[in-house]
């Protein structure tokens, strides 16, 4: 093989990546990338420092990322496939609302809001030229039609990992399993020796997770598992914690694997003279519907969904051009974990 300078010629060298600019300027992906772009709201020493790291390391931005903000449609795509309306008055999508329009107001793209669930429609909606790329609301998506919209050529990227998906695709996911032991950790702050939990639907992912979190928090106390599986309808969940109860009269500790089940699940908790605190403290994943409309006000653990939303815009406008652009690239085994929040409340 001819030689040249040393390399072999056709073999592919590794072009520095937005990250290792990042680390070599000590500022975070995201300024690296709006100083690439050429946005505003980036102090001048960072400015300075990012610039210094690029000459130093030869990064060339990546072309598609680029475009993406100053080229093209000037449109971002925020996709719910399958979502009723409802979900408009859901704290977590408006929080993700907030943290995507926050990072897009730094740049020239606008936002486009798209409720549908016919595949057909969306791909032509998104080989249109209509938007640059789409930021898609993936955790109650159908996987087939979330598998679909991960083939498009525009760039695309996920709220939660897609199941079964064999291309690769920018997503972001909570460590549920971390914020479940979190739950479950501080129960056991404030004394509680007898946990419980109603977990989710089996079968589903995040539930999973959530219940593998709450068994390695109690297995770790030395504490027995007390488990019942409580769906996502009231009944189901009204069913876990009369079974709950009844097999353990001393339980004073909850983890409620979904703030859907909330209501349910202290509604049956006082139909059997429990009082939330005193006799069982209640912690419930996400931070929505339940959580803040409820006597007590729960203690929630979940993600934070504005700075879930800055993430994802983020990693759209080119912090992860790797993933979005570089066709040789394999699906991460682990996607980007988003940071989660436990908020104590009256229920603990």
């Amino acid at each position: 093989m001819t030689k040249h300078r040393g390399l072999a010629v056709g073999a592919r060298v590794r072009a520095p990546t937005l990250e290792q600019v990042a680390v070599a300027a000590g500022v975070s992906r995201a300024t690296v990338s709006r100083v690439v772009n050429g946005a505003a709201q980036v102090r001048d020493d960072k400015i300075d420092r990012v610039k210094n790291a690029i000459a130093r390391l030869g990064y060339v931005p990546n072309r598609a990322a680029r475009a993406l903000v100053t080229q093209r449609a000037d449109s971002i795509a925020l996709l719910l496939p399958g979502l009723d309306l409802q979900v408009l008055s859901d704290p977590l999508f408006a929080g993700l609302l907030r943290g995507v329009g926050r990072t897009l107001a730094a740049t020239s793209s606008q936002l486009v809001v798209l409720f549908e669930d016919d595949p057909r429609r969306l791909v032509r909606y998104l080989g249109g030229g209509h938007v640059d790329g789409a930021i898609v609301v993936s955790q109650y998506g159908d996987p087939a039609l979330l598998r679909q919209l991960a083939r498009q050529v525009l760039p695309v990227v996920f709220s939660a990992p897609v199941p079964g998906c064999d291309v690769p695709v920018g997503q972001v996911e909570v460590d549920d399993v971390a914020a479940a032991r979190a739950a479950v950790g501080h129960l056991l702050s404030i004394g509680c020796r007898r946990i419980g939990t109603v977990a989710g639907r089996p079968g589903l992912p995040s539930g999973q997770d959530r219940l593998t979190g709450y068994r390695e928090a109690v297995a770790a106390a030395g504490l027995p598992v007390v488990q019942e599986f409580g769906g996502a309808c009231d009944e189901e969940a009204e069913r876990a914690v009369a079974t709950l109860l009844a097999e353990h009269p001393d339980l004073d500790g909850l983890f409620v694997a979904s703030d859907v089940m909330a209501r349910a699940v202290l509604r049956m908790l006082a139909a059997h003279g429990r009082r939330v605190p005193d006799d069982v403290a209640v912690v419930v994943f996400d931070d929505r519907f339940g959580a803040t409309g409820t006597v007590p006000a729960l203690t929630a653990v979940g993600r934070p969904s504005e700075a879930l939303g800055a993430c994802l815009a983020e990693m759209l406008l080119g912090d992860e051009d790797e993933i979005l652009t570089d066709s040789s690239a394999t699906q991460s085994a682990v996607p980007d974990r988003a940071a989660f929040e436990l908020v104590v409340r009256d229920s603990t």
